[in-house]
């Protein structure tokens, strides 16, 4: 019987990874991003630089009859000063499509946030290994989808058997950007936030521009769209705009059209989807800024804007919702292939009567299930904008 020493060892490279915009190396190996380089010169705060690496939706793949799977990696974890340590992020291994294994990886770079002063504290800890064991026998395509929560300089891939890239299957590449819930915030796992769920239902390839905090119609953002290649193209804009209270009316509508044209530069006739946010009752009549509470003991989240303003010109959610179905009502005779879709479709009142938001503003594991079926059952369909070719009228 052979031990992990007698394993063959396989550098992790581009062809073995699916859903990075860029690939840094570093002195361990490979750092996956989801903003290429010239965004990232650009990121104003802690929070983005954090969000964009954190491999949401980055996954290897590959061919192999490995029966035992070791992924060597250096996590680069997240905390806050006085709260508790987030639990090691999980690895899901999937074989032909299927989520049958999953490991953590302890250890680590650990950056510790200070909530107050905004201050990060860097402790370097070593790398670690995720092994998968009891693989079904013969000839398969495993994934390793990389966590969601914390982000990850992979080393290498060792295994039991050979593995090879897997070969191109013509799928459609879906590039998804949204905040924090497109990021995955309280999924159970990377291969269950909601994109991951409704990309396996529509049968595509996922590109998560998800990024916590980060939905904020950032130009760099666009442009990192407009040039990254994507069969499929949606944004869910919303929430992240209110609960940072970073504009006003007069300059949401402008940059949304901004945001939009830029896309259209390198995507001209591909269907865009533009998605509302889902139902967040702290926000729907309340500014921002979202602030933390932690006066009931679990921590959750309140609105402190002050609603007689929205007169003035203050955003929430309800005024965002009704100011983009205006620009895709006016955008829409001169692009075909643009859509809107009301984000209470995903998850509105009745959702959050059946599954309430834990924190008050993020959906739980079961909520992320419920926002992806909604979304494949409306956006996949037959008749739905991202419908395959041959799923149309007539076909």
């Amino acid at each position: 019987m052979s031990t992990e020493d007698d394993w063959i060892t396989t550098p992790v490279t581009a062809d073995l990874l699916r859903g990075a915009l860029d690939l840094e190396r570093t002195a361990h190996g490979l750092l996956p991003h989801r903003l290429p380089p010239a965004a990232r010169r650009q990121i104003p705060d802690e929070q983005l630089t954090m969000a964009e690496a954190q491999p949401s939706g980055v996954r290897l793949v590959f061919r192999t009859r490995a029966t035992a799977v070791a992924l060597d990696a250096l996590p680069v974890k997240r905390a806050y000063r006085g709260l508790p340590t987030p639990p090691d992020g999980p690895y899901d291994l999937l074989v032909d499509g299927r989520l049958t294994g999953q490991a953590t990886v302890s250890g680590g770079t650990v950056r510790t946030i200070d909530f107050a002063t905004q201050s990060v504290e860097v402790h370097e800890g070593p790398p670690g290994t995720a092994r998968f064991a009891e693989l079904p026998p013969g000839d398969k395509t495993v994934e390793i989808w990389l966590p969601h929560t914390e982000g990850v300089e992979l080393i290498a891939l060792r295994t039991d058997a050979p593995v090879e890239p897997t070969p191109e299957h013509g799928r459609r590449v879906w590039l998804h950007h949204g905040s924090s819930i497109s990021h995955g915030s309280n999924a159970a796992s990377p291969s269950t936030t909601w994109p991951a769920l409704a990309a396996a239902q529509g049968g595509v390839e996922l590109v998560n521009m998800g990024f916590g905090g980060g939905a904020l119609l950032d130009a760099f953002t666009a442009r990192a769209m407009r040039d990254a290649p994507a069969d499929l193209i949606s944004v869910k804009i919303g929430i992240n705009v209110v609960n940072t209270d970073a504009m006003r009316l007069r300059a949401f509508v402008p940059a949304v059209h901004g945001f939009l044209d830029t896309i259209r530069e390198g995507h001209p006739t591909t269907p865009l989807l533009v998605v509302s946010s889902v139902l967040c009752p702290v926000h729907e009549d309340t500014p921002g800024p979202l602030m933390p509470d932690f006066s009931g003991g679990a921590p959750r989240f309140k609105a402190t804007g002050d609603p007689a303003e929205v007169a003035t010109g203050r955003l929430t959610l309800r005024v965002i919702r009704d100011a983009l179905a205006r620009i895709v009502a006016q955008r829409s005779p001169d692009d075909p292939h643009l859509h809107h879709l009301d984000g209470r479709e995903l998850y509105g009142e009745a959702d959050h009567a059946e599954l309430p938001l834990p924190d008050a503003v993020h959906p739980d594991a079961a909520g992320h299930r419920r926002i992806a079926e909604n979304f494949a059952r409306i956006a996949f369909a037959a008749d739905g904008c991202f419908a395959a070719p041959n799923d149309g009228p007539g076909a």
